[in-house]
């Protein structure tokens, strides 16, 4: 458990290296083979050596990054998260922290090129082959966590050093869960990227459904 105190200013990351780059890299050309061939064939009727001939890597350098062939779609499922956190991190001081979510969630999700809209569309094709793959469920719900225990340095240090733990804890739980929520409801549907079914709106609806009732959440007036 951390015992940095709540509404400290995050240490400025370092860049990464060479190497660290490179890893992250082929990481990623794995993730998008993965998904691919998920949403073709289905986890089911997709092998790990299939997934790494598409991705140009050996068998053993595939299972040197991942652990299952479900395992290796969390760096594709994870970049938005990343994204997304690194607004929200940058917004400017004194930024209430519900406009400063809502703000970033939006942006986050709205499909800015169209490398962006490819990467919903990913997720669009790995939540429904989840749908039936446990234990690619299991691998989207361990990124959550992972991005929620993440987020709550962030929203902590928007909030300042006054606020409550367990306030900041369930604002990044109800961030990540509107943001979960709604990528998985958009994915049972054919909606756009864009528009009042998007990812995007969404989201947004289902963190002011979601943050009601934290003192943390509402604006200033209690309204």
């Amino acid at each position: 458990m951390s015992t940095k105190p709540v509404g400290a200013t995050p240490p400025t990351p370092s860049l990464p290296s060479l190497t660290e780059r490179r890893k992250a890299a082929t990481q990623l050309d794995i993730a998008r083979a993965a998904a691919e061939l998920f949403t073709e064939r289905g986890p089911d009727g997709t092998t790990a050596e299939e997934i790494a001939q598409r991705s140009g890597v050996a068998l053993r350098t595939f299972y040197r990054y991942f652990r299952s062939k479900q395992d290796a779609v969390a760096p594709l499922l994870s970049g938005g998260a990343d994204r997304w956190r690194a607004l929200l991190a940058a917004t400017e001081p004194g930024a209430g922290v519900p406009e400063a979510l809502e703000r970033s969630i939006a942006a986050s999700l709205t499909p800015a090129s169209a490398a962006d809209t490819e990467g919903l569309r990913w997720t669009r094709g790995l939540l429904r082959a989840a749908a039936e793959d446990p234990a690619l469920r299991a691998v989207w719900y361990r990124v959550n966590q992972e991005s929620e225990e993440r987020l709550r340095e962030v929203v902590a240090g928007l909030a300042g050093p006054d606020a409550d733990p367990l306030e900041v804890r369930l604002a990044a739980a109800a961030a990540t869960d509107a943001i979960r929520i709604a990528l998985e409801s958009w994915a049972e549907t054919d909606a756009p990227e864009h528009g009042d079914g998007a990812p995007a709106a969404l989201a947004v609806r289902c963190l002011r459904e979601l943050m009601g009732g934290m003192r943390l959440l509402r604006d200033a007036s209690g309204e």
